[in-house]
């Protein structure tokens, strides 16, 4: 009882200081940039559409809920590529990197890269193009978690955003922090707050804004360079707050009390209040065998996305994908493969990551 109290008490805080704080204005839809910190790179989570915040865990949890990286204390290297709306030539690159401190902390970096490929420069003068430039998106997250007791992570991290091209150029910082509580029986109840992308308004510049004109009205006539000043905007802060259960399938078959399932179905809820675009509210289910394989799909619904004259969106709201995870010999790191698929109504491409990962052996949610 008395760890119940605890952590509902901290969630229930966390909760109601960032809803009345970050609950967000539907008026300001459309204002905010730096729209890839939306964006999760690893295959797991978006699997289920981002939706499993109460109980993701290891790496994948930087680009989720912060505090579910104490929950694997184990070193973790892993890296992703997505395959944005297929023939468009948009792809994300991401590495990360997990690291134990002490029994119950873990320190992290995730680095996520966004590539356009080579876009046609045009100007007044030059409206059919003269050359290309290189769009770059860059973030560089660090954090930290802990493992406060057997029942409660919480964890906080920094994000550093960069997006440019040869002229032009923009540079912020985003904080985020959450929480997760684990009850149950088998610790099989999970509950999850996270608040994410919580920082410095970002404002264009450089000599992309300026113009070369020649001063008439003065004599003798002169050259002056004009530069255009630029709008701040902020980033798309967001809530999310999330719950799930593990059934185990085999449970009444078991031979002793101590023994794990090797079947667990794991059924989750997640919403999340957005502060410049519509909100989400979905559900997803996922199957475990032995740690060893996993199957997973979800859906998550927005207002309009059913009807493709009024969508803002260009998913449809349903996501799916797989892991696989195997030991390197008797002692030696577990190698896993995820992968995940979310279909697009326009484009109709989807979009496809890959992730892979190496997981140090030791204790943690790796080696269950």
């Amino acid at each position: 009882m008395k760890r119940f109290s605890t952590g509902t008490f901290i969630a229930l805080c966390a909760l109601g200081i960032s809803y009345n704080s970050f609950a967000g204005n539907k008026d300001r839809i459309g204002q905010s940039g730096a729209s890839e910190m939306l964006i999760n790179p690893w295959a797991r989570s978006t699997g289920v559409f981002g939706q499993n915040t109460s109980y993701v865990w290891g790496l994948e949890a930087m680009k989720s809920n912060i505090a579910g990286l104490a929950m694997d204390s184990t070193m973790e290297i892993g890296a992703s590529h997505t395959v944005y709306l297929s023939g468009t030539g948009v792809a994300i690159n991401n590495l990360g990197l997990t690291q134990p401190i002490g029994n119950s902390s873990v320190l992290g970096i995730n680095i996520m890269s966004m590539n356009f490929g080579d876009i046609t420069t045009t100007d007044y003068y030059n409206p059919e193009g003269y050359g290309t430039f290189h769009p770059s998106l860059l973030n560089v997250q660090v954090g930290f978690s802990r493992q406060f007791s057997t029942h409660v992570n919480a964890g906080a991290a920094a994000t550093y955003v960069s997006e440019q091209i040869s002229n032009v150029n923009a540079l912020g910082l985003a904080f985020e922090g959450g929480i997760q509580y684990i009850s149950g029986k088998k610790d099989n109840f999970h509950l999850g707050v996270a608040l994410r992308n919580l920082g410095t308004n970002m404002r264009f510049s450089g000599s992309g804004f300026a113009v070369s004109g020649k001063q008439s009205q003065s004599t003798p006539e002169y050259s002056a360079t004009l530069l255009t000043p630029q709008e701040k905007f902020s980033l798309p802060t967001y809530l999310n707050i999330g719950a799930s259960y593990d059934f185990y399938l085999d449970e009444h078959h078991l031979q002793s009390a101590d023994s794990m399932p090797k079947h667990k179905l794991t059924v989750m809820g997640n919403f999340t209040s957005n502060s410049f675009i519509n909100d989400y509210l979905g559900a997803g289910v996922e199957y475990t065998f032995r740690s060893m394989f996993s199957l997973r799909a979800a859906y998550r619904y927005e207002k309009g996305i059913t009807d493709v004259t009024t969508t803002t969106t260009m998913y449809t709201g349903f996501a799916a994908g797989a892991s696989v995870q195997t030991q390197i010999g008797s002692d030696g790191p577990t190698l896993a493969f995820d992968y995940s698929f979310r279909p697009t109504q326009r484009p109709a491409n989807g979009v496809h990551v890959i992730s892979l990962r190496f997981i140090r052996a030791g204790k943690g949610k790796s080696g269950e």
